[in-house]
């Protein structure tokens, strides 16, 4: 994605089946289950880049000994950061106890985070500021052991007022209004309440204090907490959580929005957000890896058992098509054909603006992320130019001419690596004009790879948000090739609506689409819809979430997609360029033929999975309409 966009978090959760000497028997060292958690973050490291955190919990530790601990760094390497503490952290166990080199449970005893249950958490800021103490995991401590809750997720909610309502409501003053903190407190107010309920009955059967802890670690009902914690969650959640005495889970949104995945042998239990790092992780097969289901939590109890378990009805499935255009690592089996697919999808609106012309298009992809959809793009354009290959072979007759022939045979794509990103490109200057100069070189070109004039040059991204790098940057820098035509391919649809569900894409004027269709409504006298549309906005204000409606999808009824691309290109056209500049969007159709299991296309037709996001997007409007340069959530 040319524009810089911040995204998903990740998780990782892993807890070890097995006593921690199994492990030093085994692998020879107690620390397996830390090496696989480093392992499942760096796999994840493209979900988060500002910031990371580690948690781990002891089961049935000592009195007196801690056993929670918790690290979190906004440091750039953060999560190397933190796996060199907790290298330190043995080293000096080591040093001062020799002998825990090779017992597990001395090593356990006086180590951090030498635990049974670790979580580990990659974030990106997509709302909030980027300080330390909104990285994840989050805690809520307390001296009775089930009455401790770690929690840390990929998630948004965007009913958070509500939410904190309802803990003020019952007699909470949470510290902070934001979704972290009113999922955290939620569920720890119906943890309590579980352990209230399991005291209150043993105390009934003359069990004492001590005896009475013992219960409800063994009893306690993670599914029913979950059930009353999530019962009015709106939003796209994969929530990860431990408690004090062992119990963990993973909860996911009942649409699927937000992914994952996990692994259980007879040693471990792991989940992360991805599929891939499960694999590489524990060198298993695809087939090994589970997709937690919608609307379930995998929970894993302190005796080491394990099961999905049922909390909310599973509704539509609505799994994020930007995971796979975008976020998601390249490196999963399913990610890889569907990007594919999707390079594929795009190439007969290309042949259309390119005159059917395969002998002059050098193809190419900005940034790299665009790279296997730019592999799917070739792929069809060989299939289509091997079928011309053959129809001119055959109109040759039985004795060709063998010049004419090798020149046939010799036709093919032409692909060329146009552009390269100077990773590290900074300015001292603070004049605006001066800096977008600057800024205009943030990528640097290949010389000599098109032929001036002559040449199309078709490029594909990602996807196009805001279209600020391509007019700053991309667009000057390759018309410096002098291509007759520049061609700019997106993998995906025109991103017309806002994200409220983990995606940074909050604000109406932001998105190029959205400014094209404006444009378009004032140039054919249709201002009164902009009119028209932010009254019926106003008027969802207050009311209830199930009766939200998206009422900014009248902005693009009077117009068609291609229209809006044109407009689109014609905003995002340098002044001063010499190439024609023509845009090609995926269709809603080629997406979803591409992607059929991850249809969460909400950006794209503004089709909210949850009443919330229809609120979001009008509110969003509203804050277009009156000049307000803020979130809508």
């Amino acid at each position: 994605m040319s524009d810089a966009i911040k995204h998903e978090c990740g998780i990782a959760l892993i807890r070890l089946r097995k006593p921690l000497s199994f492990y030093q028997d085994k692998y020879g060292s107690a620390l397996y289950g830390l090496k696989r958690l480093y392992l499942l973050m760096e796999k994840q490291h493209n979900r988060g880049q500002d910031g990371a955190g580690i948690a781990s919990i002891k089961i049935d530790p000592a009195p007196g000994l801690n056993f929670i601990d918790r690290e979190r760094s906004t440091d750039k390497d953060a999560i190397r950061k933190l796996f060199a503490k907790v290298d330190r952290g043995y080293a000096e166990t080591i040093a001062d106890d020799p002998a825990s080199a090779t017992d597990a449970e001395r090593l356990k005893q006086r180590m951090p985070f030498a635990g049974e249950v670790m979580l580990g958490h990659l974030r990106y800021a997509t709302f909030g500021n980027q300080g330390l103490e909104n990285c994840h995991p989050r805690r809520r401590l307390n001296n009775w052991l089930t009455r401790n809750l770690v929690v840390a997720g990929n998630f948004n909610m965007t009913n958070v007022d509500e939410l904190f309502d309802l803990l003020v409501s019952i007699g909470q003053h949470p510290k902070e209004r934001s979704d972290t903190m009113t999922v955290l407190e939620k569920i720890g107010h119906y943890l309590d309440v579980e352990n209230d309920r399991i005291a209150a009955h043993h105390r009934l059967l003359g069990y004492n204090e001590k005896q009475i802890t013992q219960k409800i670690a063994e009893q306690m009902d993670v599914r029913q907490i979950l059930v009353n914690s999530a019962v009015d969650f709106d939003g796209g959640y994969a929530l990860a959580g431990m408690m004090g005495h062992g119990d963990a889970f993973v909860l996911r949104d009942p649409n699927g929005i937000r992914p994952a995945f996990w692994y259980a042998d007879d040693e471990v239990v792991a989940v992360a957000s991805e599929r891939p790092a499960l694999q590489t992780a524990f060198n298993v097969r695809t087939e090994e890896v589970h997709e937690l289901t919608p609307g379930h939590a995998l929970i894993i109890k302190k005796d080491g058992s394990y099961a999905e378990q049922l909390v909310r009805e599973p509704l539509e499935k609505r799994a994020c098509s930007f995971e796979r255009i975008y976020f998601s690592r390249g490196s999963d089996r399913d990610v890889y054909q569907e990007r594919l697919a999707l390079g594929r999808s795009v190439c007969p609106e290309i042949l259309e603006v390119v005159d059917h012309d395969l002998e002059n298009p050098v193809f190419s992809f900005i940034p790299n992320t665009a790279e296997v959809a730019c592999y799917g793009m070739l792929k069809e354009m060989e299939d289509r130019l091997n079928a011309i290959k053959e129809r001119r072979i055959l109109e040759m007759g039985p004795t060709p001419d063998p010049g004419q022939l090798r020149a046939i045979l010799a036709m093919r794509p032409r692909l060329e690596k146009v552009a390269i990103k100077d990773a590290k490109l900074r300015t001292f200057i603070t004049n605006d004009n001066d800096r977008d100069d600057l800024v205009a070189h943030v990528y640097d070109i290949t010389y000599g790879t098109v032929r001036p004039g002559q040449d199309n040059l078709v490029v594909i991204d990602d996807s196009i948000v805001r279209g600020t790098t391509l007019k700053q940057s991309i667009l000057k820098m390759l018309d410096r090739l002098g291509p007759k035509r520049i061609v700019v391919v997106s993998s995906a649809p025109q991103i017309r609506y806002p994200d409220c569900y983990g995606i940074d894409m909050a604000k109406m004027g932001d998105l190029v689409a959205f400014r094209a269709a404006i444009a378009l409504l004032q140039e054919t006298k249709q201002e009164n819809i902009i009119d028209d549309v932010y009254d019926r906005a106003l008027a969802m204000v207050g009311r209830p979430l199930n009766e939200q409606q998206n009422e900014v999808k009248a902005i693009y009824a009077p117009f068609s997609a291609q229209q809006i691309s044109d407009k689109i290109a014609e905003l995002l056209t340098p002044e001063g360029i010499n190439a024609e500049v023509r845009l090609v969007y995926q269709s809603i159709e080629g997406l979803h033929a591409a992607c059929p299991r991850h249809t969460g296309d909400w950006y794209f037709t503004g089709n909210y999975p949850t009443p919330g996001g229809n609120r979001v997007v009008n509110r969003a409007f509203i804050n277009f309409r009156e000049g307000k340069n803020v979130r809508a959530y």
